[in-house]
């Protein structure tokens, strides 16, 4: 394809087969996706981002917004299509005074936590540095610290995209309302999202811990800790209980390491005595690996990095409760997990302001109190089936205690789960925002909302 249009006025770089970056400019966080796009519009400014839609458009090439390549579905990439890579706007700025971080729609999370740290703030962001700021966070945004401090979109003021004709937008809750709505869940599916500003938390101090059990002690763990966070733990307490592969670390004895162990992720927005004391009863079960210890928000957000270059699968199952025989089931279930391998077999805890924002946005599934998510990453194709037989079994097994919704940032599946996503009501309000800001639908390849047809 002759792309000479394109280059002449393009800031950034335009990457096409053949060039000797295009493999490196098309790989992405899930290696399952092989997709082989016709062009990489390696975008430098907003202009770079219109010129590359309308070169789109005429050509009718698909077009796959691209910023940090965690879609796990594979929507930043599209096979003989356009991707908009944002990778090159990737600047973050901070205004100390005001609180407020404005980033680029190409920025990761560790470069969001990194120019926050010095200053003391934060926002809830993702669980993995290398994940998008923009992709995220339209999507919703599920954290650590979202018990204290919400989901990532509930700190946004503002938002900068450029639609399918090129118009860039400004979305907030005085500019734009109705957008600004849609962009709190509804993802990628109007616009290109250029710029963000966040409003920041002061967090001074914050405590980390990952402690660590034989397999076999799981249940007990586990009754534990839901016990714990049901009875009424701060906020401030954030984690995960979990089954892993024990990692190769000196903290982790060695009879654990590279078996099936259980443990839980302990985050705690407050000191290590506040923490030590909100987790007594935890404590209480002797666990290994590393105990609570005070650490720079930045670092603990990239403590636990899903290595890249796996064969990636997840889905999620968001539950009422959690009794007894559900619990039985999570931990049962765990055994059917590839080990060893990076994947996890994951439980966290809601409630909170996680739970507290469930009717602002168009995000049902924040009223479940907890959410078991199998997060599958392996190395050998021969081990596919296996791997999302063990993703699919275990939300169909704790299905009868589900709300019924998704969060679709946590599904291999999304595309077919939409509407449960938003829920009927939202979906509709979702579509009819659709149609005035993408009434052709160029943006479909993340959890599609289809733009409202005229009556």
């Amino acid at each position: 394809m002759d792309a000479t249009e394109l280059r002449r006025d393009f800031g950034g770089a335009i990457v096409t087969e053949g060039d000797g970056r295009y493999e490196e400019a098309r790989s992405i966080f899930n290696s399952m996706i092989d997709r082989r796009p016709a062009l990489i519009a390696q975008c430098e400014s907003a202009e770079d981002v219109a010129a590359a839609l309308a070169f789109a458009r005429p050509n009718e090439l698909e077009v796959a917004i691209r910023g940090g390549g965690h879609s796990v579905t594979g929507a930043s990439l599209t096979d003989g299509g356009l991707v908009v890579d944002m990778r090159r706007m990737n600047s973050v700025s901070v205004d100390a005074a005001a609180r407020t971080a404005t980033v680029q729609g190409g920025a990761v999370w560790g470069d969001f936590d990194r120019a926050t740290q010095p200053h003391g703030l934060m926002s809830t962001g993702g669980r993995v540095s290398t994940t998008g700021v923009a992709g995220l966070t339209l999507g919703g945004g599920s954290g650590w610290l979202e018990r204290k401090f919400g989901f990532a979109c509930d700190s946004l003021e503002s938002v900068d995209l450029v639609t399918a004709d090129g118009r860039p937008v400004t979305a907030s809750e005085s500019e734009n309302p109705e957008l600004f709505w849609a962009l709190h869940g509804g993802g990628g599916n109007f616009g290109v999202a250029t710029e963000l500003v966040f409003r920041l938390q002061p967090l001074p101090v914050v405590t980390f811990a990952l402690l660590l059990w034989p397999a076999a002690d799981g249940p007990e763990v586990s009754r534990r800790y839901r016990d714990l966070m049901d009875g009424g733990a701060p906020e401030e307490l954030g984690g995960a209980f979990a089954y892993i592969t024990g990692p190769p670390e000196e903290f982790v004895p060695e009879h654990l390491r590279g078996e099936l162990v259980s443990g839980l992720v302990l985050v705690y927005a407050g000191g290590e005595g506040e923490a030590r004391e909100a987790i007594a009863p935890i404590l209480e079960l002797e666990p290994a690996g590393l105990p609570p210890t005070e650490m720079p928000y930045a670092e603990i957000q990239c403590a636990i990095d899903d290595p890249p270059g796996y064969r990636n699968y997840w889905s999620a199952e968001h539950l009422a409760s959690l009794p007894d025989e559900a619990l039985e089931i999570f931990c049962r279930r765990a055994g059917d997990m590839v080990v060893p391998s990076p994947s996890q077999h994951i439980l966290f805890p809601w409630g909170g302001a996680a739970t507290a924002g469930a009717g602002d946005w168009p995000l049902p599934h924040r009223e479940a109190n907890w959410v078991a998510h199998p997060l599958g990453l392996w190395e050998d194709p021969d081990d596919d089936e296996r791997a999302i037989a063990w993703a699919r079994g275990l939300c169909a097994a704790l299905r009868p205690y589900s709300t019924g919704s998704v969060y679709l940032n946590f599904d291999s599946e999304s595309e077919d789960h939409v509407e449960a996503g938003f829920g009927r009501e939202n979906y509709a309000r979702l579509a009819a925002v659709k149609a005035d800001y993408d009434p052709d639908d160029v943006f479909h390849l993340h959890h599609d909302i289809k733009p409202l047809q005229p009556v």
